[in-house]
This record gives structure tokens, sequence and C-alpha cells, in this order.
């Protein structure tokens, strides 16, 4: 009679814990999976890096910043970076140390550009919703308001705006928002026009559901996705248009830094190469806060839409 094998010790258990690790699997939730594919990519990791060290230096900057943003010291003019241990970008004409300068600079463009994302949504939000979800006479009109803001020369118009209000962060503010939000506003019409026919929309129509309950609760979850991806792409270009006008001299009023400021003041010293790192510099810190941005929105549009073709697994 043939020896039967000996019962393994602690098979049925582990065969136990096998069938529970099955019962007690979750899924990964959309903000989970889109977190896996943004960290995937390289470039939107390093874009966020970008993006976090220079919020980092605009939140911090009277902490970081090693001297006052409008300290003078006539003794040290025009040090180029390196000179002076104590002013490693080195000094201006009027001997401001250019790293504080610059570190003020990031906190100006980033209040401006943020203040201006967040009036540009919010009139988006409420115009789109409007022309999208309502129709009839209401899209008809927006329509057209879309059309005629849509049309005006938009620096030429900002200048204009910023000679009737004044210099100032909230004046460059309100200058930059005022024309950038009807290109938000249609794709937020575009998305409600999507939705509002859906079966779950028309379901709580039939229910008795609110308006802005409707909006709120089951049309703007399924449109703010796209929106952060094209709000991301917007920043960039509110910080190139806040360092435009301030180049014109029609943005932030001295001594308050910005670099778009900073750059255009080397102009009268273009005969002389020995001061062109005056203007080099923050133009260089524009261009890597652009640049981080853009690569942070690339990496959220990919990340965001599970159909694209680099998001996949």
């Amino acid at each position: 009679m043939a020896a039967q094998n000996p019962p393994v010790q602690g098979a049925s258990s582990v065969h136990a814990a096998a069938r529970g690790a099955i019962y007690e699997y979750k899924p990964l939730s959309p903000a989970q999976l889109a977190w896996r594919r943004f960290r995937r990519n390289r470039l939107a990791i390093v874009g966020l890096i970008i993006v976090l060290i220079f919020v980092f230096a605009g939140v911090c900057a009277p902490l970081v910043s090693p001297f006052p943003y409008d300290r003078t010291n006539l003794f040290k003019t025009w040090l180029p970076p390196g000179r002076d241990p104590a002013h490693v970008l080195g000094t201006d004409e009027l001997g401001r140390d250019i790293l504080s300068r610059l570190i003020w600079g990031a906190r100006v463009s980033l209040v401006v550009s943020l203040a201006a994302t967040g009036i540009v949504v919010s009139l988006a939000l409420l115009f789109g919703f409007l022309s999208g979800y309502f129709g009839g006479v209401w899209d008809y009109a927006l329509n057209r308001m879309f059309e005629v803001i849509g049309a005006l020369p938009g620096l030429l118009f900002q200048i204009l705006l910023m000679l009737l209000i004044g210099n100032g962060v909230l004046q460059v503010t309100v200058a930059i928002s005022i024309l950038g939000w009807p290109g938000l506003a249609r794709l937020v019409r575009a998305q409600v026009l999507t939705y509002k026919e859906r079966d779950f929309v028309s379901a709580a129509r039939s229910l008795g559901a609110t308006t802005a309950f409707i909006m709120v609760r089951h049309l703007l979850p399924n449109i703010i996705n796209p929106l952060i991806v094209a709000v991301s792409f917007a920043i960039p270009g509110f910080i190139a248009a806040e360092a435009g006008l301030s180049f014109l001299g029609y943005g932030i009023n001295d001594p308050l830094p910005s670099w778009g400021k900073m750059v255009g003041a080397i102009g009268r010293y273009l005969s002389s190469p020995n001061y062109l790192y005056v203007g080099v510099i923050p133009t260089v810190a524009l261009a890597l806060l652009v640049l981080g941005f853009s690569f942070l929105g690339d990496g959220l549009r990919d990340a965001l839409d599970p159909s694209s073709d680099r998001a996949r697994l």
C-alpha cells in the first residue's frame, strides 16, 4: 500500500490568506490612476519641481531673500555674478542685490498670474454655464460677446487700460484677466453642451433637482479635468503678459521688482556687454518658470486623459 504524503503544514491557512487577498483587492481610484500616469512622465515631474521651487521662493521671499529688494548700496554697483560672496548673482546700477529682487519678482509674477487665473476661471465658469446650459438668447448673446472680446488686440488694449487705471499689482491683474477668459468660457460651454443631455443629468432633472444642484453636482465634476489642463497652460501666458507690460513700463510700480521690469531696465546699458547679466538672469528665470508650467500642463493633460496614447499603461 503506497504511503500517503503527509499534509503540508499551514497549507489551508495559505489558501485562505490568498482568497482573502483576492477579496480584499480594491481598484485604484481615478485620482490614484492619474497620479500613476503623471509620475511616469519625467518631464512633468521636472516641471512640477521647477514650479514648486519658484512657488516656495515666492511664498517665503521675506525669509529666503538675502537682502530687502529695495536696499541700495552705491559702493557696490554693477557687481557681476560671483564677484562678491554676499551678492551671488551680482548687483544692479543702484547696488541692489539681484538674487533678492529675483526672488521678490517671482512672488509678484505668481501673485499676478494666480489672481488673474482665479478671475478668469470664475468668469469662464459663469458665462460658460449660462451659454451652454440655458442656450437660446443667452447662448447667442454670450457668443457674440466672446467674439467681440476675442477680436480686441490684446497687448494694445492692455496698455490702453493701464493708461486709464494706472500701474500696480491690482491694475495689471485686471488688465491681464479681462481678455483672458473667453477662451476658457468657450471650453466650459462645449463641455456643458456635451454633458447636459446625458442620462444622469436627465434623471436628476426628472427627480426635481435644481439647476444649481445639477451644475455643481453633475456637470462641474465632469468638466473639471479639461479645465485644469487649460488653466495650467494659461498661467504661463499670464506670467509672460505681466512681464511684457512691466518691460514696457506699464506694469508694476517701483520699487517693487518685476522680472519684466528688470529685463527692460537693461535697455539703456546695451552698449556695454559687461552689464548684460542684469537682464539675462531674470530672462532665464522667466523662461524656466514658463517652461515648468508648460511641462506640468503637458503632464496633467496626459494624466487626466486615460485615452491618451502616452497615458496608456
